[in-house]
């Protein structure tokens, strides 16, 4: 069922009109409404902040917590796919606009997605020139099962390599050992937790910066994403998510290819690759089952979604729900209005007109295997208010896998 409500914010106090539809909506529908009256309440919208668009609004960050999908469609808006995953949220990288959502702040496990949290710590305090020889003791506590890229002890590696192959590999060995340089894992785990409170990220608990299965670690749909957008500010960053092929040394003076294993971004295993993708981190654990965070731009305009545990289909579902979702943010330009905002819970100020834009990826001298092309991402002008709507899919979520 999917309920809309419309609202009105002129200076006075907003008015509530049902739409057409639900005159001819039956007796049991109206219950309905009543029922989630309380949602309308937390769905008021409160001014969008000076320099903004004239007429715009932006909804209180309360409305995001709310269970159940949401989206503001104006006249025209595309329908939203049928998404089977926990949690998901679609947000335009440029503005932070949040489009639609579902179930944004539910906590759960991120698998290596949480890598993106890793790297926006640690990725400022290491030059990727340094030239560091591995021992032993870097190497110890990986757990079992654990994605891994090759890092040997005793074989020498630049901090860009490791970066490789945390960003391609997802290597958590190579996590180890950037963490050790970093003043060690549970000074990197304090550092993290530090870096997602000051974004506004409040729902992340970190315990193993590599994201392995770790009693009481969790994330949300909306974190990931505040990760992932604020990553693609970085051109570092964006220029290691955006790699699908690269060499890594195999520490006797040759190398091995490794490719990424976002198929949004190579097209393995039968995935269609996602036309503009730009990155940014996949993941898979027992207990996370699989998770992504992508990005890609088109039209000068970039979005970026979250998908977290898909409940229908195999291994790849993950990417086509964050393919429906993509096609949907692109279409619903112009037609939707925000439901919040990625900066709705920042602690440090929002950044103004003047702040730095998103990254600007370049590519490097002599280019290289899967460097995209060079470009500097573009956001599209903020939205109005418009309805409000739930749409309740009545689908129960399942208990993890332990």
């Amino acid at each position: 069922m999917t309920i809309g409500f419309s609202f009105r914010t002129p200076r006075t106090a907003a008015a509530f009109r049902m739409p057409r539809a639900a005159a001819a909506t039956c007796a049991v529908c109206v219950a309905g409404v009543l029922a989630l009256a309380p949602v309308a309440a937390a769905a008021a919208t409160k001014p969008a902040p000076a320099g903004g668009p004239r007429g715009a609004a932006m909804p209180r960050p309360s409305l995001l917590y709310r269970h159940g999908t949401l989206v503001r469609p104006h006249r025209g808006a595309p329908a939203l796919p049928d998404v089977s995953a926990l949690s998901w949220l679609v947000a335009d990288a440029d503005s932070g606009e949040v489009l639609a959502a579902h179930d944004a702040h539910r906590r759960l496990p991120p698998a290596s997605t949480l890598k993106t949290l890793f790297a926006l710590t640690v990725l400022p305090t290491l030059p990727g020139g340094i030239r560091h020889r591995v021992r032993e003791e870097e190497l110890a506590g990986i757990g079992a099962g654990s994605s891994m890229v090759g890092v040997a002890e005793g074989h020498t590696y630049t901090v860009a390599d490791l970066w490789r192959g945390v960003f391609l590999n997802s290597g958590n060995d190579a996590v180890h050992v950037l963490a050790a340089l970093n003043g060690g894992w549970a000074t990197t785990a304090t550092r993290m937790q530090a870096e997602a409170r000051a974004l506004g990220a409040l729902d992340t608990q970190v315990r193993s910066p590599d994201g392995y299965d770790t009693p009481g670690q969790v994330s949300s749909a909306y974190d990931l994403a505040v990760f992932g957008r604020s990553g693609l500010r970085n051109a570092d960053f964006a220029r290691y998510c955006g790699t699908a092929e690269a060499e890594f040394p195999d520490g006797t003076g040759g190398s091995y290819g490794i490719r990424n294993t976002n198929r949004l971004l190579t097209g393995a295993d039968g995935v269609e690759p996602y036309r503009g993708l730009i990155g940014v981190k996949n993941g898979y654990t027992t207990n996370a089952g699989n998770t992504l965070v992508a990005a890609a731009r088109r039209d000068g305009r970039t979005l970026v979604v979250t998908v977290m545990n898909p409940q229908a289909g195999g291994g790849v579902t993950v990417y086509e729900e964050a393919r429906q979702l993509l096609d949907w943010g692109f279409g619903a330009a112009g037609r939707v209005a925000p439901v919040g905002s990625l900066d709705g819970l920042r602690a440090r100020p929002h950044p103004g007109p003047h702040a730095a834009p998103l990254a600007a990826v370049v590519m490097p001298e002599g280019g290289g295997p899967g460097w995209p092309e060079t470009g500097v991402i573009a956001g599209a002008a903020a939205l109005g208010a418009g309805a409000v709507a739930l749409v309740l899919r009545g689908r129960s979520p399942r208990p993890s896998e332990s």
